[in-house]
């Protein structure tokens, strides 16, 4: 085992440790929350040690980085996340390799999906994602919409071709009601949930929760936590 194989491993067994606890603690079984590892500013070579250590979801947040990467594990059995903002330039590029769009978070971004999809003849998970620090403009400072635009964005998605509605995502907000308040956040976002589910019922996947604050994530509820640094190490700065 090389060294890099070896780290990889010890801190995804520490990962997988965290959740399981999280899960006792909160009486719900392992197998309910699935482990995103976020392989941003990672090289190819990581997800490929990634794959053969079992992990099967990986995310990216930028599609120049993204795509080059997923064409070079094409041959793996991985499921790829998108989870950065996406402008709809680059719709055509992420919709080749994602199976998932965690950051859908307006009409226009829907519109573009879908017929990029229906064009390849992909089906492309959503999941909306919810800004709980939205203000008056209605979207969050990392992207988002807030919890009043749910309803007509999901409904939107659901009646798209190409696009399946997988329920929602977000990420602790630093600022507003919830900021610091990481537990209470993602509490509110199962609620949110539940009121989508009605309409919905298919919809009950819950994006929430990253290396620092996964285990108020999975007490909350949510069913998939996205993972980077405590997997992967502290990432390099960026230029």
């Amino acid at each position: 085992m090389t060294d890099r194989k070896a780290e990889l491993a010890g801190n995804l067994a520490k990962v997988d440790e965290r959740i399981a606890a999280a899960c006792a603690a909160a009486g719900r079984k392992r197998e309910e929350v699935t482990l995103i590892v976020v392989t941003k500013t990672y090289p190819a070579s990581d997800v490929r040690i990634l794959s053969e250590l079992g992990v099967r979801h990986v995310a990216e947040n930028r599609d120049q980085d993204a795509a080059p990467k997923a064409a070079a594990c094409s041959d793996l059995s991985l499921n790829w996340h998108f989870v950065g903002q996406l402008q709809t330039n680059k719709v055509r590029s992420v919709v080749g390799y994602a199976d998932v769009v965690q950051s859908v978070d307006r009409s226009r971004l829907v519109a573009a999906l879908s017929k990029e999809a229906e064009r390849v003849g992909r089906e492309v998970g959503c999941l909306i994602q919810v800004a709980l620090d939205a203000g008056a403009s209605g979207r969050g400072e990392r992207g988002g919409v807030a919890p009043g635009g749910i309803e007509e964005l999901a409904d939107l998605v659901a009646d798209a071709a190409g696009l399946r509605l997988d329920g929602l995502m977000t990420v602790a907000p630093l600022a507003g009601e919830y900021a610091g308040r990481q537990q209470a956040a993602f509490e509110r976002m199962m609620d949110l949930s539940t009121d989508l589910r009605r309409a919905h019922p298919a919809a009950n996947m819950v994006s929430a929760g990253m290396s620092a604050d996964l285990e108020q994530a999975v007490a909350a509820g949510a069913t998939h936590v996205r993972v980077g640094t405590a997997v992967l190490g502290v990432r390099p700065r960026l230029g």
